[in-house]
């Protein structure tokens, strides 16, 4: 393991202060100009140098037309031109100085044959010139943080809390709008692609030590250095989750990775006993590895088996029940000192149990404030899961039948707002317990979007929420038997 940060290999291509491109050009439909233009919309603070043989000038930036020419030695290249000339290009590269790149191009190991003897000459020409890179055939990276984006997709959102490393570059960019979606983001992500220099393993090294990087997250088609990967992540789970989404453990899925990165998979057990063994949370779609991550980054507290249930309605209730059960989760009966402060504040329609359904009370603030503390409390539960349902126009309806002037309401309904929301939050961040929303409404819900902005992690249906705990709970288990195993030894 590295000791710094700054030890890492991908330190300098996730923070560069200099940038040396190729393949961009004053045609905006070339790859290498979408690239440029998305390390400009994001707003790079460094210098950045484009090589061109021809143009003076590429979108405004002076050009050069030869690395030699540059001023000063970049921190990293960009290279997005055609395989023939890629190592001669990083020959170039190296006899500038330049010690790190990204080499996007594709045209490699993936397409077997040539594109093998290929790859071998652009690793040989690196290693004559000790030059550390990113590829061939990926995205590059993306440090939000660092105003940082060498993809062709525009990075929406602000930086976040989730380190990713995928052996897919899609799985990096096409997740730029369900992140901001969910207010979450990167704190940095890697496409490894091919893997000829730098592989997942350098990458778990650098996201451990990210001070940014709150939970580790990997899409995997094959791992190449199976004995180091094991290591490293046991290293880093006692201090870091990590969860992984695996794809090649069918027959189907091995072809599809063979040919896009040349990873050489194996069978789904093989890889389920390497991610406990190291400590990983598998995920069984990309939906479900964000989902999980989302509540490891959020996480107050240990997350246990035990859960009790807040609801006001009784099918949603059933059905949070229900996929607890299913999912080895426990539902324990409430405690009498629990039920006894419950009973002031529950009507005699309502269900003082688990699930406690509230129905509909008196005073709809004790949804948002006394009950979820008074559950957060109960010594026989160590998750709770509660339900959101109540869109923001249904209040202001209820408003304008109790005879409230419409332009009270205009300004009672925000008070309203403002006033659950600063409870649940109260709640979350004075608690030591995990908290777990679920809801149907939509995402853009006022209140839900309130909260999801404030750091509540809030699931569209109990499946997912229950997935989640399920999920924690297991973090927690191989977490402490690794530690356990660490004390022993």
């Amino acid at each position: 393991m590295i000791e710094s940060i700054k030890d890492s290999p991908l330190y300098p291509i996730a923070n560069p202060k200099s940038i040396a491109i190729f393949g961009a050009s004053n045609k905006v439909t070339t790859m290498g100009t979408g690239l440029l233009g998305s390390i400009l919309d994001l707003g790079f603070e460094g210098e950045i140098y484009p090589i061109h043989p021809k143009e003076d000038q590429v979108l405004n930036l002076k050009a050069y037309r030869s690395v030699l020419d540059l001023p000063t030695v970049p921190d990293v290249a960009l290279i997005v031109l055609p395989t023939r000339i890629v190592s001669e290009t990083m020959d170039a590269c190296g006899r500038k100085g330049i010690k790190h790149a990204i080499v996007i191009s594709g045209g490699f190991k993936e397409v077997g044959n040539e594109g093998v003897t290929l790859e071998k000459e652009l690793v040989a020409v690196a290693n004559k010139h000790g030059i550390r890179f990113l590829g061939p055939n990926c995205i590059g990276v993306t440090t939000p943080r660092h105003k940082l984006n060498t993809t062709f997709m525009t990075y929406e959102g602000a930086p976040g809390f989730i380190g990713m490393a995928s052996q897919s570059g899609s799985f990096v960019t096409q997740m730029f709008n369900y992140l901001s979606r969910h207010a979450l983001g990167f704190s940095t992500a890697f496409s490894v692609g091919n893997e000829a220099n730098i592989d997942i393993v350098d990458c778990l090294e650098y996201l451990s030590a990210c001070p940014d990087t709150k939970v580790i997250a990997l899409y995997i088609e094959g791992i190449r250095r199976g004995r180091a990967f094991v290591e490293t992540a046991r290293s880093i789970v006692p201090k870091k989750p990590i969860v992984a989404h695996y794809v090649g453990g069918s027959e189907t899925g091995r072809r599809a990775g063979l040919s896009h990165t040349g990873a050489l998979a194996g069978p789904d057990r093989l890889y389920d006993g390497m991610f406990r063994q190291s400590g990983i949370i598998r995920a069984q779609s990309i939906i479900e590895l964000f989902d999980i991550c989302w509540m490891l980054g959020s996480l107050h507290g240990d997350a246990g088996r035990r859960v009790v249930i807040q609801t006001h309605s009784g099918g949603p209730g059933a059905e949070a029940a229900d996929a607890c059960g299913r999912s080895g989760l426990e539902l324990p009966s409430l405690s009498s000192e629990t039920i006894k402060k419950l009973s002031p504040l529950i009507p005699h329609t309502a269900s003082i149990g688990n699930p406690v359904d509230f129905t509909f009370g008196k005073n709809l603030m004790d949804y948002f404030s006394t009950i979820p503390e008074v559950l957060l409390e109960e010594k026989n539960a160590d998750v709770l899961l509660y339900y959101f349902s109540m869109p923001n126009r249904t209040l202001e309806r209820m408003l304008k039948h109790m005879g409230v002037p419409s332009d009270e309401i205009a300004a009672l309904a925000p008070e309203l707002l403002d006033a659950q929301c600063e409870a649940i939050i109260n709640l979350v961040e004075t608690g030591h317990k995990p908290f777990v929303g679920y809801t149907f409404q939509s995402i853009y819900d006022k209140l839900v979007r309130r909260l999801v902005e404030r750091g509540i992690p809030i699931f569209q249906g109990p499946q997912r929420a229950v997935r989640v705990i399920q999920a924690a709970f297991q973090y927690t288990q191989l977490r402490d038997k690794i530690l356990s195993a660490v004390s022993q030894e």
